[in-house]
């Protein structure tokens, strides 16, 4: 419980570190561009499970639920 507790706070502050979205919050990416990602495949690690979360928030329309953590 902890662990996923610590895990949205860490989701809330997380920003993309690459490409055309660089340095915005995972939670603010465009949805056609988080779909896209799910299509291509997430990136390996804590990133890719980070936006892999993105993706089921705005697919359940509970994104707020991250942004009011920020």
């Amino acid at each position: 419980m902890e662990d996923q507790k610590q895990f949205l706070l860490d989701l809330a502050k997380a920003k993309m570190p690459f490409g055309k979205y660089k340095d915005r919050f995972l939670i603010d990416l465009p949805e056609y561009y988080i779909v896209w990602y799910k299509n291509k495949g997430f990136p390996k690690g804590k990133l890719g499970l980070q936006m892999e979360s993105v993706y089921e928030l705005k697919l359940n329309g509970l994104e707020d639920i991250v942004r009011r953590l920020r």
